[in-house]
C-alpha cells in the first residue's frame, strides 16, 4: 500500500507542477462546496468563498445570497469539500526531494531484501557516485537487528552506499563507504553518536546520530541547481496531497540560499516556514540579520532548530532510566547540557523562536526545564517556543506545556508506525506518557501537527486518520493503540490548520478560511467530518490553491 500510494505521489510530482499562467481575475468565487474551517474557537461550515488576487474577501454561509456580478469568475465545487490548505508543522523538504530520487526501503522484509531493492533501484536508475536510499527499519524485520555492510558488499564492492534509517538517526553503509570515511576498529567514538561494532570492535556498517557525520562529510554536497530542483520536486509533491504550507524542520545556509532564489524567481509552489539549524556555519550571521519574510509571505525564516537527542527506533532517544529492551543503555544527548542551554539562550536572545527536537523523557525534561528558566531570563514567551516531537513525556511534564507557554509539535503517524516497538523500548509505565495527544489537550497544550516527512509519508490525511483512530492504514489494532489518547476529527483538523499556523506565528495569515486571510484552499473528494474515521486516510485532493492561484498537478 505504501509503495503504491507513494508512487502515485511521485508520478504526479514528475508532471511539471506550475502555477496558472493566467493573470489573476479581479474576483473569484468557489461555490457549491461543503466547506469547513476552524476559527480557533469552533468549527464552522460554509457554502462558498470569494477572493480577490491572493486575499479572501468573504465567506458565505448556507443562507447567504451570492453576488450575481458577471465580472466575478465562478468555480463550481460540485458539492465537494473545501478546506483551508493543510499545514505540516514538521517536515524536511530537501530530504524529501532527495528521497524521491533515491532508493526507497520503507517496505522491506529483511536486510537481504533491502539490499536487493537498492541493487534493483540502481539497475533501473543508474547512479553517479554515491548510491543513496532511505527508509529501512530493522524493527520490521524478523531478526530485529541492525544490518551490516556485508549484505551491501554482495551487490556493491567498489561503489559507496549510504542508506538512511527511516527516522534519519542512523545510516547503513557498505565497506567502500567505511573505507572512504576512514572508519576502522581504531576510530574513536563520537560524542552524541555511536559506531555499531562487532564483538571484536570492528565497525559493522551502521552509524547512529552524530557518528553519521563521519560518512556525510565524505558525500559530495549538492550544487545549488540540484538543491533547487529537489526542493521544487518536493513542493510539487506536497501540494498534490493538500499541503499548502510546511515548517521545514532544520535547514542550512545552502538550503536557505536555494529557497531565497526560488522565491526571487517566483517558483515557491507552497509556503515554507523554515527553521535554521542551530549548528549552521553561518548561524551568527543569521542572528545578526534577524528573521526574514519574502514579500509574498511564501518564505518565512523566524525560528531555530536544535536537536537534543536521537530517535526511539535506533535507541538514540535519551531516557531517564535504562531502555526496557537494553539494560545499561539510556540513549544519546546530542549536546552537553551546558551546550544545549547555550544554544537555546542565544537563539532566544537573537529574537528567534526555538524549536527543539526531544523524543526521550530525559531529553524532554531537559528541554522543558530550559524553556521554563530561559523564557523568564530572555522575556520571550511571546515567541512561542516549541518541543519538536514531545514523544515520550513524564506525566508530570505534560501540564508544563500550557503553564510555560510552549507548543507541542507532534506527528501522529509516528505513533502508528512505532506501536510495534515503542512499548518494548520503554515498558508499560513510561508508555502512558508517550504519544499522549489527549493528555496534552486536556492539559490545555497547543498541538501543532505534522508528519516528519520523509520519515513518514507527507500525506496529511494519513496523519488526520492516525490522530483520530490511533490505527495504521490496515485499521489495526481494532480499538486503536492506546485509543484513549486519540483526538476528535475536529481537534485533529485544528492541529493541521489554525494551531499549526499559530505555532509558526501565522494565524492571522493562514490556517482558516476567513476574510483578509490568504487564499490557500484545497478541494477534496470526501467529507472527512461525516465519513467513518477509518476511511479518512483514503481522501484524495482534487484541487489546491496557494495565494489565490490554482496549482496544476
Amino acid at each position: 500500500m505504501k509503495n503504491t500510494l507513494n508512487n502515485s505521489i511521485i508520478t504526479s510530482a514528475l508532471f511539471t507542477c506550475v502555477l496558472s499562467t493566467s493573470t489573476f481575475a479581479a474576483t473569484t468565487i468557489i461555490e457549491n462546496v461543503q466547506g469547513y474551517s476552524h476559527n480557533g474557537k469552533q468549527l464552522q461550515q460554509f457554502s462558498a468563498v470569494q477572493f480577490t488576487d491572493d486575499k479572501i474577501d468573504k465567506v458565505f454561509f448556507a443562507n447567504d445570497t451570492l453576488p450575481t456580478s458577471t465580472d466575478i469568475e465562478r468555480i463550481d465545487g460540485k458539492g465537494k469539500t473545501l478546506l483551508p490548505g493543510l499545514i505540516d508543522a514538521h517536515g524536511h523538504v530537501l530530504s524529501y526531494g532527495i528521497s524521491l530520487q533515491s532508493a526507497e526501503l520503507y517496505d522491506t522484509s529483511s536486510e537481504q531484501d533491502a539490499a536487493q531493492q537498492v541493487a534493483d533501484f540502481v539497475n533501473s536508475s543508474p547512479q553517479k557516485g554515491w548510491v543513496k536510499g532511505r527508509g529501512w527499519n530493522q524493527v520490521q524485520w524478523s531478526n530485529n537487528t541492525f544490518p551490516t555492510a556485508a549484505s551491501l558488499d554482495a551487490h556493491f564492492k567498489d561503489v559507496p552506499v549510504a542508506l538512511n534509517r527511516v527516522d534519519g538517526h542512523a545510516v547503513w553503509v557498505n565497506s567502500k563507504a567505511l573505507e572512504i570515511a576512514g572508519i576502522t576498529k581504531d576510530t574513536k567514538e563520537v560524542d552524541g553518536g555511536q559506531i555499531i561494532r562487532d564483538s571484536n570492535g570492528n565497525p559493522t556498517g551502521v552509524l547512529v546520530d552524530n557518528a553519521m557525520n563521519l560518512i556525510f562529510a565524505k558525500i559530495p554536497a549538492l550544487t545549488q541547481e540540484q538543491t533547487q530542483a529537489a526542493l521544487k520536486l518536493a513542493m510539487n509533491s506536497l501540494a498534490a496531497v493538500g499541503l499548502t504550507s510546511v515548517h521545514d524542520a532544520g535547514i542550512d545556509s545552502d538550503n536557505i540560499s536555494a529557497f531565497k532564489q526560488l522565491s526571487k524567481n517566483d517558483e515557491m509552489v507552497i509556503r515554507i516556514n523554515a527553521m535554521i539549524y542551530a549548528d549552521d556555519k553561518n548561524i551568527d550571521q543569521h542572528f545578526a540579520n534577524g528573521p526574514f519574510a519574502s514579500n509574498d509571505q511564501k518564505l518565512t525564516i523566524n525560528s531555530v532548530k536544535i536537536s537534543a537527542d536521537g530517535a526511539l527506533g535506533s535507541r538514540g532517544a535519551a531516557l531517564i532510566k535504562d531502555y526496557s529492551d537494553m539494560p545499561h543503555h539510556r540513549g544519546l544527548l546530542l549536546h552537553s547540557e551546558t551546550e544545549l542551554t547555550k544554544l537555546m539562550k542565544q537563539s532566544m536572545q537573537a529574537g528567534f523562536q526555538v524549536n527543539t527536537h526531544a523524543i526521550g523523557d530525559n531529553a524532554n525534561k531537559l528541554v522543558i526545564d530550559n524553556y521554563e528558566q530561559l523564557i523568564k531570563e530572555t522575556n520571550t514567551k511571546h515567541l512561542r517556543h516549541r518541543v519538536e516531537h514531545a514523544q515520550i513525556l513524564q506525566l508530570s511534564d505534560i501540564p508544563r506545556f500550557a503553564d510555560i507557554g510552549i507548543i507541542a509539535s507532534m506527528q501522529a503517524t509516528h505513533a502508528t508506525s512505532d506501536k510495534n516497538m515503542a512499548e518494548d523500548r520503554i515498558g508499560s509505565e513510561r508508555i502512558k506518557g508517550a504519544y499522549a495527544w489527549r493528555s496534552l489537550i486536556k492539559a490545555k497544550a497547543v498541538i501543532a501537527a505534522g508528519s516528519d516527512f520523509p520519515v513518514e509519508y507527507p500525506n496529511p490525511f494519513f496523519g488526520l486518520h492516525a490522530s483520530v483512530t490511533r490505527q495504521d492504514r490496515n485499521n489495526q489494532p481494532a480499538d486503536g493503540w492506546y485509543g484513549n489518547e486519540g483526538m476528535t476529527v475536529s481537534e485533529a483538523f485544528k492541529s493541521f490548520t489554525i494551531d499549526a499556523a499559530y505555532s509558526g506565528h501565522q494565524e492571522t495569515l493562514i490556517g482558516s478560511i476567513e476574510a483578509n486571510k490568504k487564499a490557500d484552499f484545497i478541494l477534496i473528494d470526501q467529507d472527512i467530518f461525516s465519513i467513518d474515521a477509518k476511511d479518512i486516510w483514503k481522501t484524495k485532493v482534487l484541487n489546491t490553491w496557494v495565494n489565490g492561484k490554482e496549482v496544476k498537478f
